[in-house]
């Protein structure tokens, strides 16, 4: 097995960006979901409510950031100042965030349609998983809820040939906006896993993946009018242990180790256990 991508979203809900390599921290991918979207009064903003956040781009830049969005042109968004804040939330949980300046909050408003502001998870702000899941005290950013998506190419096939089987066209990986990918021929095998080794940077796996209506999305245009995977989810990746409700694609993974890893860097599987129960449906 080896390391299919690497992909990191600058902005929660943005556009993901390829890599070649990254560093793997405490918290995940550095950059990773450091920046979202907030409503005036805090609450985030992601594409489960704004399909169209999937058209805007943003490069991380030497001195800042660059924002672009197909049809409304781009423009430069400055790093954070940590002297204006606000509290968002993400996910029931509250984090003390760096706000951008009032420009670039008008500008991002008027493309987006919607009042929004942009926050930033600076150094002052703090967020950890859940310790149920993760253990006590691991960081995390705005992204749903842990550090490291994991996903495997064999899983995708899987995916893809029961919609294929019924008719329903086949979707990319980039549906599922996973970190790392791996590349591997059985379907669903991950759901054994305890953790995996990379370069050295060993992450254990520790909650399946519930998926959602953001998978249902075309992660260029922003569109609902191409093929869904929710219903071969639905029929083959249904969970049946009520800890985690719902369908499960990829599992979330906390580092337990640092270090560099690469596309093509060989994957090893630390400890098996008994495979998530799914519900087994006709």
């Amino acid at each position: 097995m080896r390391v299919a991508q690497l992909n990191f979203y600058p902005l929660k809900s943005g556009r993901g960006i390829s890599l070649t390599q990254a560093q793997i921290a405490p918290e995940g991918i550095p950059g990773d979901r450091r920046m979202m979207l907030a409503e005036p009064n805090g609450m985030f903003v992601n594409q489960r409510d704004m399909p169209v956040l999937a058209q805007l781009e943003v490069y991380p830049e030497d001195d800042g950031f660059r924002f672009a969005m197909s049809g409304k042109g781009e423009f430069r968004v400055a790093g954070p100042t940590p002297d204006k804040r606000a509290d968002v939330e993400v996910w029931k949980t509250i984090v003390n965030a760096a706000v951008a300046d009032a420009q670039t909050n008008a500008t991002l408003s008027s493309w987006l349609g919607r009042e929004v502001q942009l926050v930033f998870f600076d150094e002052q702000a703090k967020r950890t998983a859940s310790a149920e899941w993760a253990g006590p005290d691991t960081p995390v950013t705005f992204a749903d809820g842990y550090q490291v998506l994991v996903t495997t190419t064999g899983s995708l096939a899987g995916l893809n040939a029961d919609m294929e089987k019924h008719g329903e066209g086949s979707v990319g990986m980039e549906r599922f906006r996973p970190n790392i990918v791996i590349d591997h021929p059985d379907p669903f095998d991950d759901d054994q896993w305890e953790a995996i080794e990379i370069s050295g940077v060993r992450l254990e796996f520790v909650k399946p993946c519930s998926r959602c209506i953001m998978t249902t999305q075309d992660q260029v245009t922003g569109s609902r009018d191409v093929p869904s995977p929710m219903p071969a989810m639905g029929r083959v990746r249904m969970s049946a242990d009520r800890r985690v409700p719902g369908v499960l694609f990829g599992w979330n993974a906390v580092p337990r180790s640092t270090g560099l890893i690469k596309v093509g860097d060989e994957v090893t599987v630390l400890g098996r256990h008994e495979a998530w129960p799914i519900k087994q449906r006709a």
